[in-house]
């Protein structure tokens, strides 16, 4: 049975609210859009035409659905990918629900809980070690160390370090602004070695191109252009700390993301606050930023032995 006008109109009608009004970022509508139209298109195999027949019961089948759901090539999805399209699902609801359409209240819905997965970080020492790998006599080598320093040094998310530009950093003042995850602004700080290494990348190109991080290519590319197809990306990084890591014979597999943790886990073991910590990583709530009382459970236990009066 085809989509009717109605759930199509709702459906595209959201989306421009997440983009005009919610001013979310092209990705998550991306991903919205991908996980909205697998309902509509269930909905539509079920002979459903109005989006307020979605009950508690159909929505039940439709999770059951999900969690049995396998691709062409075998692939299932994972609880946190499941968890995503319930979201998207409540979202949408939410919305419809603040324009009177008498739909299924997203307060009933209730999200599934995610695989619990260990978080993987190194210690200073080792990430010392990771640090020292890039062959620094090449171009490549340079660009990967300025990388790494400003990965580690910052706590960015890989999607963020990718979306730098070059009026946006400030090696002098070793601070500035990103726009992260929720569309949330923040300020991140460069060490002097991070900036110093930044700087020498910089310095290094002769191109004018506004990515910070760019690719290398064969072919000869155009220096006046303003080099956005030649912007590094995510997977580029990805596969760069990953060799890096293989390089260095470190003990766990490092993704840019486990960069991220460490930056975190250093700032905690050092003395920093959870609030601080909470700031400088842009999360949203201080509940996320508590996965890292690995950290903070030693010092209490210490400052237990030291001032507990054991009677």
């Amino acid at each position: 049975m085809p989509v009717s006008t109605e759930i199509k109109t709702a459906y595209l009608t959201f989306l421009e609210h997440l983009e005009i009004e919610r001013n979310v970022s092209r990705l998550t509508i991306r991903n919205y859009g991908l996980y909205l139209r697998r309902l509509i298109s269930w909905l539509a195999t079920q002979g459903i035409t109005d989006i307020s027949k979605l009950d508690q019961d159909l929505l039940r089948s439709y999770r059951v659905y999900l969690a049995r759901y396998i691709d062409d090539q075998g692939r299932t999805l994972s609880k946190k990918t499941q968890s995503y399209y319930v979201i998207a699902i409540r979202s949408w609801l939410k919305w419809l629900v603040k324009n009177d359409a008498p739909v299924l209240l997203p307060e009933k819905i209730d999200i599934p809980k995610g695989e619990s997965r260990s978080m993987k970080f190194l210690p200073a020492a080792q990430i010392e070690h990771l640090l020292a790998q890039p062959n620094l006599s090449s171009k490549t080598g340079l660009r990967d160390k300025a990388m790494l320093e400003v990965l580690f040094s910052t706590g960015l998310r890989v999607s963020e370090l990718v979306s730098l530009n070059r009026d946006q950093v400030d090696t002098n003042r070793k601070e500035f602004g990103v726009i992260g995850k929720g569309r949330r602004p923040r300020v991140v700080f460069l060490s002097d070695r991070a900036a110093e290494w930044l700087d020498r990348w910089l310095t290094s190109r002769e191109d004018n191109w506004r990515p910070v991080f760019t690719r290398f290519s064969q072919a000869k590319p155009d220096l006046l252009a303003d080099g956005e197809e030649m912007r590094l990306t995510t997977r580029s990084v990805q596969r760069s700390v990953d060799h890096y890591c293989r390089h260095a014979k470190l003990p766990i597999k490092l993704s840019p993301h486990g960069l991220r943790h460490s930056f975190a886990t250093d700032l905690l073991s050092n003395g920093a606050g959870l609030r601080d910590v909470q700031e400088m990583l842009g999360h949203k709530s201080i509940a996320t930023t508590q996965i890292y009382t690995h950290v903070t459970q030693p010092q209490l236990k210490k400052m237990y032995d030291e001032f507990h009066s054991k009677l």
